[in-house]
């Protein structure tokens, strides 16, 4: 009666990892627990999350390194992996959320989220190919598009795309605080698409800076977002509150790889309790302000009937 904050299962939302194959499946060492699957095991795993009250899904690619290029031309190509993925798990079960990430690096041969050329992120060049890789998860049925490249002016750019196609009912989430974090690298795992060279800082958010979020997010709002997400959550639950405090649209937080990875290796080495600290790490999400928490624990935490 008196709790302040209430976290629900329709907070969640679960990232599921798509592989090539039949009947495959394959976990994450980095990531215990979590599996990627080719496409007739992502339907068996998103029926389970159904049946467990689990609605939202986001989508991440493994793609064949023998199928990427500088100008990650695989992410809109028809017949693709991820694109029948989509339009699969739509087709099985309508009424989930699915929700679709909108990047280069996991069909690029740079690993980069833009198109490199003398070692610098062109971006407004990058933009054409944003926009057709999010026009493609349209059509295959995406609900919501969640750009997470940081180029800028892409929110605006796929918007005007989307609405030209008479996809005006796709919804963006926009990655509008995406940090250069310690806290990625058993997602890269996942995906094998590490940066082959450099890094990302000239294009992700310093982890200094904070008010920068709100320059980000009002630029996100004007050009016709309709969520925006902190990346990641539980180093900057201050942004995730900043942004709650300062905008009308709905807050997103990813609670990501790096953050998942540490409470299972330290449940592991029996260093904490698991359930306490996977619930204590939601709840400072959910109160810091997120309506919506990407979490690879989600659907743990629902099996296990820890929420």
């Amino acid at each position: 009666m008196v709790q302040e904050t209430q976290l629900t299962t329709s907070n969640l939302i679960f990232p599921l990892f798509v592989i090539a194959g039949e009947r495959a499946k394959s976990e994450v060492d980095s990531m215990p627990g979590i599996y990627r699957y080719s496409i007739d095991n992502l339907l068996r795993e998103v029926e389970s999350c159904m049946n467990l009250g689990l609605r939202a899904f986001d989508l991440f690619p493994n793609i064949d390194d023998t199928l990427k290029d500088p100008l990650a031309s695989e992410s809109y190509r028809e017949g693709s992996l991820y694109l029948r993925a989509i339009a699969e798990v739509k087709k099985h079960f309508p009424e989930a959320c699915i929700i679709t990430d909108v990047a280069m690096d996991p069909y690029s041969s740079d690993g980069h989220d833009g198109i490199v050329k003398n070692g610098e992120i062109l971006n407004d060049e990058t933009l054409e190919i944003l926009g057709r890789m999010a026009l493609a998860h349209a059509q295959a049925g995406a609900d919501i598009i969640a750009p997470s490249d940081m180029m800028d002016g892409r929110i605006g750019y796929i918007r005007r795309i989307l609405d030209a196609n008479g996809h005006n009912q796709v919804s963006l989430m926009s990655y509008t605080a995406k940090y250069a974090s310690a806290f990625y690298g058993p997602f890269r795992d996942a995906l094998n698409s590490a940066p082959k060279h450099g890094d990302k800082k000239t294009y992700q958010m310093n982890p200094a800076n904070q008010r920068e979020a709100l320059i980000e997010a009002e630029l996100d709002a004007l050009e016709g977002a309709d969520f925006l997400m902190v990346k990641p959550a539980l180093a900057y639950l201050d942004v995730v509150k900043l942004l709650k405090d300062h905008t009308q649209l709905p807050v997103a937080a990813y609670n990501v790889s790096g953050e998942y990875a540490m409470i299972k290796a330290a449940a592991r080495n029996g260093w904490l309790d698991e359930q306490r600290a996977t619930m204590e790490v939601l709840m400072s999400i959910r109160r810091a302000g997120a309506t919506a928490i990407l979490s690879y624990h989600a659907k743990e935490v629902l099996e296990k009937k820890w929420l």
